[in-house]
Formats: structure tokens, C-alpha cells, sequence
């Protein structure tokens, strides 16, 4: 159990330590990396979107597709 409490202490240290100096070091105000996080995620979901639907299509597509052949095999 003494390990564990060195383990967490030292844990919670860091974490104090390493925000403190990324508050120090950033290289922008946090109102712009809020946006640029904003539009980051945006992009990403609009990616996203665009792929799920162009893989429906192709999808669709290929059920067409397979459903035609089979009306032949039949």
C-alpha cells in the first residue's frame, strides 16, 4: 500500500508539474485553441460524414447489384 500512495503522490505531482508548464509554454491563447480544436473536431465529423455516406452508396450499389444477379440465377 506504501507504493501505491509514493506511486499516486508522484502521479498527482506530475500532472501539476506538466499542466503548469504547458500553461507556461503554450503557444497561443486558449480562446484560439479552443477554435482550432472547435474546427478540428468539425472537419473530422464532417469527414466522417462524408465517408459513412459514400461507403452507403457503394453499399446500395452492390445490393443492387447482387439482388439483379440473383433475379437471373433464379
Amino acid at each position: 500500500m506504501r507504493k501505491f500512495g509514493k506511486f499516486l503522490l508522484g502521479a498527482i505531482i506530475g500532472g501539476v508539474v506538466g499542466s503548469s508548464l504547458v500553461l507556461l509554454f503554450a503557444p497561443d491563447t486558449g480562446e484560439n485553441v479552443r477554435r482550432e480544436i472547435g474546427n478540428y473536431f468539425k472537419n473530422l465529423q464532417e469527414e466522417a460524414q462524408r465517408a459513412s455516406e459514400e461507403k452507403r452508396i457503394e453499399m446500395e450499389a452492390e445490393l443492387r447489384e447482387l439482388r439483379s444477379s440473383k433475379k437471373i440465377v433464379e
